[in-house]
């Protein structure tokens, strides 16, 4: 491998690939960033509960003291907002390297400390910093599915996140949206009034997963996050009974 090298998480593989990566380093988290995420998850809360009747369940089933995986399927621009707000941990977001080219957008994402990934994947710098805080103990947010929904239903999931959780040894958190669709689909220009809810599932710990196959362990995760979905259309009231969602004992 050379040292301009690349990774991508893509299909069932980590690939190599072409040059043009650069380090990525994570900044120091001073008081006023962390009460900004803080006061943030609150406004969206509150903001949400008011305008978008915006409710959430199973914050019971995040790890207390461990990093690990926050699994989702993808419906809006909206859903990095609504899982952290959903999260009484903090999140680190993924983003792309050309968001932070923007004056205001790149200010404000580097404020949130996410971390800088190129289109096609993590890139080298990505994965080092993505591992690095999940083995520091700190959550990350990916969405397997790898883009957001065409119709609002959970899509197939790519197996790139499992190269992640089996590296750093970490739990995958599954985690359902219901609401952003329509409150944003991908072929509207501007955000309107919906439910919004999110429903996080038990985990799926290291010593679950060891023995899987990369495959098995999509295929679980896909049936947990559209059990997750299925209890999120509940909380928006769109469907039946919400599936039993209970702890793992860690």
């Amino acid at each position: 491998m050379t040292p301009a090298s690349r990774w991508q998480l893509s299909g069932d593989r980590l690939d190599l690939l072409a040059p043009g990566c650069h380090h990525v380093g994570m900044h120091h988290r001073t008081w006023l960033n962390r009460v900004t995420y803080d006061l943030s998850r609150v406004a969206v809360r509150v903001l949400g509960g008011c305008f978008c009747r915006f409710r959430f369940t199973g914050g019971q089933n995040i790890p207390a003291a461990t990093g690990g995986l926050f699994c989702s399927n993808h419906q809006s621009y909206l859903d990095p907002v609504l899982l952290g707000a959903a999260c009484d941990r903090r999140l680190n977001y993924l983003a792309r390297e050309e968001l932070f080219q923007s004056r205001f957008l790149g200010s404000l994402i580097r404020w949130y400390d996410a971390i800088p990934i190129q289109r096609d994947g993590l890139g080298i710098g990505g994965l080092k910093e993505t591992l690095k805080r999940l083995k520091r103990g700190e959550l990350v947010l990916i969405f397997p599915e790898g883009t957001r929904t065409t119709d609002g239903q959970v899509q197939e999931l790519k197996a790139g996140f499992c190269v992640l959780a089996r590296r750093a040894q970490v739990p995958i958190i599954p985690v359902g949206l219901e609401g952003p669709y329509e409150a944003w689909p991908r072929q509207q220009k501007l955000p309107r009034p919906a439910r919004l809810a999110v429903s996080i599932g038990p985990p799926i710990w290291p010593d679950q997963f060891a023995q899987l196959s990369d495959e098995q362990l999509r295929q679980l995760l896909a049936e947990r996050i559209k059990d997750c979905h299925q209890a999120a259309r509940q909380l928006c009231g769109k469907v039946g009974k919400i599936p039993r969602v209970t702890r793992t004992g860690r």
